[in-house]
């Protein structure tokens, strides 16, 4: 185990198999319907949460670990002598960073340190194995958190929703915007920009075309592209992640393109066979 020890949360959507073999410490957010949590991804999956929506026609709310939970996680890490670093899903759509903050004041100064991704999903997994291998490097956890303050403002990340539905339960969209995007079959292609998420392009037509949309966008920067990794995320999408992948593969000198699953938060607010895309570009 490094000296220092990268932590995330679960709106990161890291592969399992990742986390296990990296050590990579996951602190779960929670989904709640008519009052009772669960874990994400450990309580409750995405197939629940599609099913459970179907039958109430109401979508669940998601609520931020406690500073609490942080410090249970964490405390087990500080007694065996090593340092955190925990990067968490963007402070400017969840509290999520705030209590992680307030986790890190209870333990010795320098021992915990938090970053604010300002993304989410597997843009943040980007930034956890960019940590990881610096730490395994040897770097320390202020070298880690300088690097990452800096690649954080280069990752790149786009989303195509394929129905309102969810954004429109959710409130994210207006009963009129619901009503005309439906109407004309718009789909919206979704950007993080500085923490927050803004309607990049309107699409009017088929799912595919707005993911064209989306992958011109990440191509017309194939030359920027870090070469380490790519992520194509999905919610029940998985034949669309492939092709996306293999046209990524193909048209680009990135040496890994990484398919993974959306987990329960990103399902819960933009709903099934979303497609999302994510990059770290170069400075």
């Amino acid at each position: 185990m490094s000296k220092t020890k990268i932590f995330t949360d679960s709106t990161s959507d890291l592969p399992s198999s990742w986390a296990s073999q990296y050590d990579i410490g996951i602190v779960p957010l929670y989904v709640v319907f008519n009052q009772e949590s669960y874990k994400d991804g450990i309580e409750i999956s995405p197939n629940d949460i599609y099913k459970r929506v179907a039958e109430t026609n109401q979508l669940p709310k998601t609520s931020a670990p406690t500073p609490k939970d942080f410090m249970d996680a964490f405390a087990p890490v500080i007694e065996q002598g090593h340092d955190i670093v925990y990067i968490s899903l963007s402070s400017q759509i969840s509290s999520t960073y705030q209590n992680a903050l307030i986790a890190a004041s209870e333990f010795p100064e320098g021992k915990v340190q938090i970053v604010d991704s300002l993304t989410l999903c597997t843009g943040i997994s980007l930034l956890v194995m960019k940590a990881v291998k610096a730490a395994e490097e040897g770097k320390s956890a202020n070298q880690i958190v300088t690097m990452l303050e800096s690649l954080r403002h280069q990752v790149e990340t786009e989303f195509v929703i394929d129905t309102l539905e969810y954004l429109y339960k959710g409130g994210r969209c207006s009963g009129m915007q619901h009503f005309i995007g439906s109407l004309l079959q718009i789909r919206p292609v979704l950007r993080l920009v500085e923490g927050n998420i803004i309607p990049a392009h309107k699409v009017r037509g088929k799912k595919e075309k707005a993911v064209q949309q989306m992958l011109n966008n990440a191509l017309e920067n194939r030359h920027l592209m870090d070469s380490d990794l790519i992520f194509v995320v999905h919610t029940l999408a998985e034949e669309e992640a492939i092709k996306v992948a293999a046209i990524l593969k193909e048209q680009t000198n990135v040496k890994e393109i990484a398919i993974a699953e959306a987990g329960c938060v990103i399902s819960s607010h933009c709903g099934p066979h979303t497609l999302g895309l994510m990059y770290i570009k170069k400075d």
